[in-house]
């Protein structure tokens, strides 16, 4: 189930496939595997690395959404919880049941303790609509109990809580699954390929692609149907198809940053109301240490409207602001910027409605299929609980045009790392492998024995171990020090200057593998320190003023 990159580029100009996937976030990646494992020929590109976009910077959590059922779309919500089922069963070992405590403050709170009654009845509908399928309904607990989830909450000021579950995922994690399970059933994929060009027959019908690729040049890669798959980016390829820009895709920007565990010290997610925009924000623990404590605590996500370009989004210093407002109202002992470990900044790929005014919170998640005059099969919008689904209907509509009777066989397909498996892993001594790999730890294990170095640190106080990096490199088609820090492992997630400061070890390391030359080495240091400087750099400044400077460059 390796990525193999050189077999996967001769594939792709030699072979004709049935469907060309554009796009390497989970939506791609689903419809790919979805193709493949109906014995379609398949084939995916990606320009940059597989989850560089949204599909790594999300908020983590495979949900039906309980805000989305306060706004009335029951079919969303039933939708999506049919669909978590579907990732815990296919992915137990990336996908987690975790719990979910809503507090009700007390007098003078901001959730008076006046609307419990009607939070437990869209709980009870929550449960309803598919919430149930995990295992466990919801339940109201007192406010000893709920300060016990949330100790460094104000005395007095949590009153009670209900508590519910939904579910935790990596999602770049996730990815990488998803493609080693397509390129199993046949699936030629590459990252670094960037589409330049859409390909037409002489009837104006699409055929492929040519891609540019940094170790193989321009690659004409043929195929019977294209599916346009590359969220916030997918307004691009369609004026490649079309000639012109549909501005079919209202960006929206998330946010989330990462503290110290130590400094908030809860052990389900907590759902924190901001006062000043009547939304709330997820307060998650990440990273367990097998004990019931963890090592951070990510807090996320906004939800505005982004007038950037599609590669300019940064954490603002407006961002970091709205957060720590945020949980400050929540906590009895203030966080500042000095607490903050590392953050990230996401664009939701939402769906335009005629409504340009309207809040980007309130457009709907649900997503579109649309089929141009060539025959490009366009998926856009969604979330990441609902990807399978998404690849599904791309799928149906790809297979329609080619004429192809074959049904979705993706419902109850294990991915790699699936079969095998038993949470009552994750609670061993090898949890953090077992959470990762799945089945497959053994193999990561393998590596060690054979070379005990690999066996160190990867980056000194997170979890990660160098055998994780010879894998991304040898199994995952990791390219550079940014797959394997930010993607393959989360360690800039989780903190940005530990990364920084191992970055040349682990550029070493790396070379290694991939043969880098010193200059190469010092090339890949650079430009992963200097990300990292960008981001710092952003949040200092306002969102506008970060925009504005960004432009003149």
């Amino acid at each position: 189930m390796a990525l193999q990159r050189a077999d996967a580029l001769r594939r792709l100009a030699t072979e004709e496939f049935d469907v060309l996937v554009v796009g390497g976030g989970i939506t791609g990646l689903g419809t790919a595997l979805d193709a493949a494992s109906r014995g379609l020929r398949t084939a995916l590109v990606e320009r940059d690395d597989f989850s560089s976009g949204t599909s790594s910077k999300s908020s983590k959590l495979s949900h039906g959404g309980l805000r989305y059922l306060q706004q009335g779309d029951v079919q969303l919500v039933y939708e999506a919880l049919h669909e978590r089922q579907r990732m815990l069963r296919n992915a137990p070992h990336l996908v987690q049941p975790l719990a979910f405590m809503i507090p009700l403050q007390a007098k003078g709170g901001v959730v008076p303790r006046r609307i419990a009654r009607a939070l437990g009845s869209a709980l009870w509908m929550y449960d309803l609509t598919g919430g149930w399928r995990i295992g466990r309904l919801h339940r109201r607990i007192d406010g000893a109990a709920a300060k016990g989830h949330f100790p460094t909450a104000p005395e007095g000021r949590i009153a009670g809580a209900y508590v519910y579950y939904d579910a935790t995922v990596d999602d770049s994690r996730l990815c990488i699954a998803v493609a080693r399970t397509a390129a199993a059933r046949g699936a030629a994929i590459a990252n670094r390929a960037r589409v330049v060009s859409i390909l037409h027959d002489g009837e104006g019908r699409a055929r492929g692609a040519t891609v540019s690729t940094p170790d193989a040049g321009d690659i004409e890669v043929r195929a019977r149907t294209v599916v346009n798959a590359s969220g916030v980016w997918s307004d691009a390829v369609r004026t490649a198809d079309e000639g012109r820009d549909p501005r079919s895709i209202r960006p929206a920007k998330g946010i989330h940053v990462t503290f110290p565990w130590s400094k908030i010290r809860n052990d389900v997610a907590i759902i924190v109301p901001v006062r000043q925009d009547r939304r709330s924000l997820f307060v998650v623990p990440w990273i367990a240490n097998g004990d019931g404590t963890y090592r951070y605590t990510y807090v996320g996500t906004t939800d505005t409207d982004f007038a950037g370009g599609t590669d300019e989004s940064q954490c603002s210093r407006d961002d970091v602001e709205y957060v720590l407002r945020a949980m400050n109202d929540a906590l009895a002992e203030p966080l500042d910027r000095s607490d903050v470990t590392a953050a990230w900044s996401g664009l939701r790929p939402l769906v335009r409605s005629d409504d340009a005014s309207g809040k980007t919170a309130d457009l709907s998640r649900r997503h579109k299929v649309a089929v141009s005059e060539s025959g490009v099969v366009t998926i856009s919008g969604g979330k990441l609980t609902t990807y399978r689904k998404m690849a599904e209907h791309a799928v149906d509509a790809a297979a329609k045009r080619l004429g192809v009777r074959a049904r979705s066989r993706t419902r109850r397909l294990p991915l790699v790392g699936a079969v095998g498996f038993d949470r009552d892993d994750l609670a061993g001594p090898d949890g953090h492998l077992a959470g990762r790999y799945g089945s497959e730890r053994g193999r990561i294990e393998q590596l060690v024995r054979e070379r005990p170095d690999l066996g160190a640190p990867l980056v000194p106080g997170l979890p990660y171990v160098r055998a994780e990096a010879v894998f991304a490199v040898r199994e995952e088609m990791a390219m550079s020090l940014d797959d394997v820090l930010s993607r393959r492992t989360r360690a800039r997630l989780l903190d940005r200057r530990a990364s920084v400061a191992a970055a040349r070890s682990v550029a070493e390391l790396l070379a290694g593998e991939l043969g880098w030359s010193p200059d190469r080495i010092a090339d890949e240091v650079r430009e992963f320190t200097d990300s990292c400087a960008r981001e710092d750099a952003a949040a200092e400044v306002s969102e506008a003023e970060y925009l504005a400077a960004h432009r003149q460059d």
